[in-house]
Parts: structure tokens; sequence; C-alpha cells
């Protein structure tokens, strides 16, 4: 698998989100733009920790 498929399938989840469920994907953002920027960092850090994990599982 190639990187341009793992793009195109990040794209597509995300893209999924705001077509589907337009009304909650908006909420949503309203709810981040209340975090404080170390929340945000946590959750980024997180999310890292996360995709680190995943792959590094399945290698």
């Amino acid at each position: 698998m190639n990187w341009w498929w793992l793009i195109g399938g990040v794209l597509l989840v995300e893209g999924l989100m705001p077509l589907l469920f337009t009304r909650a994907w908006r909420q949503t953002f309203e709810k981040l733009l209340q975090l404080r920027d170390g929340q945000i960092r946590f959750v980024g850090f997180a999310s890292v920790v996360a995709g680190l994990l995943v792959l590094w599982l399945n290698r």
C-alpha cells in the first residue's frame, strides 16, 4: 500500500462527518474552539501515540 492510498483514506473518512452529519460536525468544532491550547495539544499528542501504536502493531 502506498502513501497516496493512506492519504485518500484519511480524506475520505474526514469528509464523511461534514457530509453526513453537518450539524453535529459544526457543534463539535464550536466546542473545540472553547478548549485551551494545552487541552488541544494533549488530544493531538494522544492521537499521534495511538497512530504510532496502530502502525507498530501492524508492522
